[in-house]
């Protein structure tokens, strides 16, 4: 161990630095490290996108609104701070996709749009008999050889299962989780594991159907995929920070600028005051993080990286408003649609601990990769358009009881074919100039809240490493 007190800052209280600081601060308290932290945001809150209305008693989403069960972390950090009877599994529904101005139920057995049941394929009128013919070939087609050379996310399913069934239900369903372009999205560093499902299995119909979990649950119900907190995501946040030092936190605080010094770095803030740190974790996004090390190349030239804003539009009805049953939990959008909105979920059959009896919560998603305009419309300009094309398809009655528009600018970063490779090239740069500093976040190495959790955990491993702590 090296000599003397260590201290370490983490840049960015989102979700990444928040479980950074948790888990740096449970390891100091239970190994009696020399070590201290200092978390550090920008905002007068942490959280970063995480975070919940609470109006008239219902619980609206802002931001993320659950994150999958199948990875684990996030419930284990509710777990950890004392929320794990809060967690909820959603209520499970159909799905469906609107394609040719009709909404189509996606077809059971789908796996991100990947076929593994026979029946449901064939009887949907998603796609054309011929669109069904092209995917069928992806029974009998060879895998690609060679290394694993990235690719594009569209490139490679439409090589498998052909363009209708990827503009159709594979597009709208994973560039809702991007927010991006498939034919930019790079394949493995957003989903690598169907490259090796090909590699492994040629098929990825067999493929799928031969590793898809099987449920343990009643044979027609289908298991929950998501969770989420009795209270809202941000109840998490609010457990966390009750657990860390307060006087490590510092908000509506700036970093400027980060300098390499002898043996350490200095954190120049807005306001001239400075800090000094034996090591650092960047959690910022990676447009702010370019900023603060603008004297390197590498980083700047890697944080060239596009990302794209969105918006979520949610809204509270009376369920006298609404003139057809809600018969599921929501649908997404074939982009050839002439929609402004992406996706709708009808938060009150997916979550209904969120909404009031009697009521209903629909949350609504604007905003693509390369077309964010409406974003930046006036609110009453956004509700009339989400309004209009919910009324195409499905009947509302009058104007929402009232409203919540978050506007999450630049927001999604796109991981665009070569990211894991420029990622691993910009590490290897930075341990070798800038040791002791480390990168995690949205920016990096996944979006959603586990994700992100897990980066948090990795930078605490390599802070520690870094700093000769066993």
């Amino acid at each position: 161990m090296k000599e003397g007190r260590r201290h370490i800052a983490i840049i960015g209280g989102g979700m990444t630095g928040l479980a950074a600081a948790y888990y740096l601060q449970k390891e100091i308290k239970e190994k009696k490290l020399p070590i201290t932290y200092t978390l550090i945001e920008s905002s007068n809150r942490l959280g970063g996108k995480i975070q919940t209305d609470y109006t008239n008693g219902f619980i609206i989403e802002q931001g993320p609104d659950s994150f999958l069960a199948r990875k684990k972390s996030a419930g284990k950090l509710a777990a950890d701070v004392g929320l794990s009877d809060e967690l909820v599994s959603n209520s499970t529904g159909q799905a469906y996709v609107l394609s040719n101005a009709k909404l189509h139920p996606i077809p059971g057995g789908a796996v991100m749009g990947i076929p593994t049941e026979l029946g449901p394929f064939m009887s949907t009128s998603l796609f054309s008999p011929a669109g069904k013919a092209r995917a069928a070939l992806d029974l009998v087609l060879p895998r690609k050889s060679g290394s694993n050379e990235d690719q594009s996310l569209g490139r490679f399913f439409r090589r498998r299962l052909g363009d209708e069934v990827v503009e159709n239900l594979i597009e709208p369903l994973l560039s809702g989780i991007y927010a991006g372009d498939i034919d930019r999205l790079s394949l493995m560093s957003t989903f690598p594991q169907f490259y090796e499902v090909e590699q492994k299995h040629r098929s990825l119909i067999f493929g799928m159907k031969k590793t898809r979990p099987k449920s343990k649950k009643e044979p027609n119900k289908k298991p929950s995929m998501f969770l989420t907190l009795k209270n809202g995501l941000e109840s998490l946040v609010h457990k966390v920070e009750e657990q860390l030092n307060p006087h490590s936190i510092y908000k509506n605080t700036s970093v400027k600028k980060v300098t390499k010094e002898d043996r350490g770095y200095m954190l120049t803030f807005v306001n001239g005051e400075t800090l000094y740190a034996d090591a650092v974790i960047m959690t910022t996004p990676h447009n702010v993080t370019a900023k603060m090390f603008n004297n390197y190349s590498f980083m700047n030239s890697f944080h060239d990286t596009p990302s794209t804003t969105v918006a979520t539009v949610a809204m509270a009805f009376d369920e006298s408003a609404l003139k057809q049953e809600l018969n599921g939990t929501g649908f997404v959008i074939s982009r050839q649609e002439d929609f402004t909105i992406t996706a709708c979920t009808w938060t009150n059959k997916k979550w209904p601990h969120t909404t009031p009896d009697g009521k209903v919560l629909l949350r609504c998603y604007v905003g693509r990769a390369g077309n964010s305009r409406i974003v930046e419309e006036k609110d009453e300009v956004i509700v009339k358009t989400v309004l209009d094309d919910l009324n195409k398809i499905m009947k509302i009655e009058g104007r929402p009881e009232f409203y919540r528009i978050t506007r999450l600018r630049e927001s999604m970063p796109q991981y665009t074919v070569g990211h894991k490779y420029r990622l691993e090239a910009m590490k290897s740069r930075l341990k070798s100039e800038l040791s002791g500093v480390f990168l995690a976040g949205m920016s990096y190495g996944g979006v959603g809240i586990p994700d992100c959790i897990d980066q948090g955990i990795n930078a605490v491993h390599d802070v520690l490493e870094y700093s000769k702590v066993e």
